[in-house]
């Protein structure tokens, strides 16, 4: 997590990925490590899910899924996108309702997120291994773990929010096999921003990159740079006094997300997601979307290639549902 363009860290980042390895250091199953990693690499050397594929074809936004598929169609792709499990019978009337349903919701989602059908008859090994008791169940599945599920036919609105908070909550909507950005060329007008960084001028950071992006809105580095640094300086501003007002206000959403913008500006990453993740599982409403939109954005500061952030999301989901 750094605020300046690749190859210029910032060394207050640099100290916070060392005591992140640090932190990681010996805590980790190699074998669970292992097939991760071989799903993950797998997923990589697979083309993107389309939308335009035939319904029920492999590498569709719908697939059809069998025993023999399962590992390649749900597991290896969850590491590509959310995959949405739908648990069928044909005597299932319930099942015909939901179907159609999520069906037209995953074309709609453009490969966003792929939806693998299960025929519980044909596949009784499967139902058995995902502990089925009834159908229509549905379960998403994310970089190979369960992350959310429910059971029974709900209306459409309501299954549209169960995707879209998926979606959000893991890959934030993008989708794989998209234009590859270009490589931006050196940018001067960063001097400026990196140069207050080094002085410490947090204010002087933020309005470097604020002018970047009045001349240049979709500037590649500085917009996540611009996020960083206004969470360093909320950090500052909130203070270590922020926790003890936190802990002294459990219900005051807007002190968790000063305490959590604390925490993650001081590289304590796992607490910040973990504060605003109670949130997530104590409210309800307005409050709940506040933490909920909160914890998505520190998210975003953080990066997707730091491993607690993937754990952060599935945590997020089973929160959700």
């Amino acid at each position: 997590m750094q605020p300046t363009r690749p190859g210029r860290p910032d060394p207050r980042a640099q100290a916070q990925q060392a005591q992140m390895a640090a932190a990681m250091a010996g805590a980790v199953d190699l074998a669970a490590v292992k097939a991760r990693s071989d799903a993950a690499a797998r997923a990589q050397a697979a083309p993107p899910p389309s939308a335009s594929a035939p319904a029920g074809a492999p590498g569709g936004a719908v697939v059809d899924v069998t025993e023999a598929t399962f590992q390649a169609e749900v597991l290896d792709r969850s590491f590509q996108v959310p995959v949405v499990l739908d648990l069928w019978a044909e005597w299932c009337g319930p099942c015909k309702q939901l179907s159609p349903v999520l069906e037209a919701l995953a074309v709609e989602g453009g490969g966003s997120w792929v939806l693998a059908k299960v025929d519980v008859e044909a596949n009784p090994a499967l139902a058995q291994g995902l502990r089925v008791q009834g159908i229509p169940a549905v379960k998403a599945v994310w970089q190979g773990q369960l992350v959310a599920e429910f059971t029974g036919a709900i209306p459409e609105e309501q299954a549209r929010q169960f995707v879209t908070e998926l979606v959000q909550a893991t890959t934030g909507g993008a989708v794989p096999g998209g234009p590859a950005p270009e490589e931006a060329a050196e940018d001067p007008r960063l001097d400026a921003a990196e140069a207050a960084l080094e002085r410490g001028d947090l204010a002087g950071a933020e309005a470097a990159y604020q002018a970047i992006l009045a001349e240049e809105p979709d500037h590649p580095d500085a917009g996540i740079a611009l996020r960083q640094v206004q969470l360093f300086r909320r950090a500052e501003e909130a203070g270590p006094d922020a926790l003890d007002a936190a802990d002294a206000a459990p219900d005051d959403v807007t002190a968790q997300t000063r305490a959590a913008d604390f925490l993650l500006g001081t590289g304590n990453i796992e607490a910040a997601f973990d504060r605003l993740l109670d949130v997530v599982r104590r409210s309800a409403g307005e409050d709940r979307d506040q933490a909920r939109q909160h914890l998505v954005e520190l998210f975003g500061i953080v990066g997707d290639e730091d491993p607690r952030v993937g754990a952060a999301r599935r945590a997020l989901m089973t929160a959700l549902f």
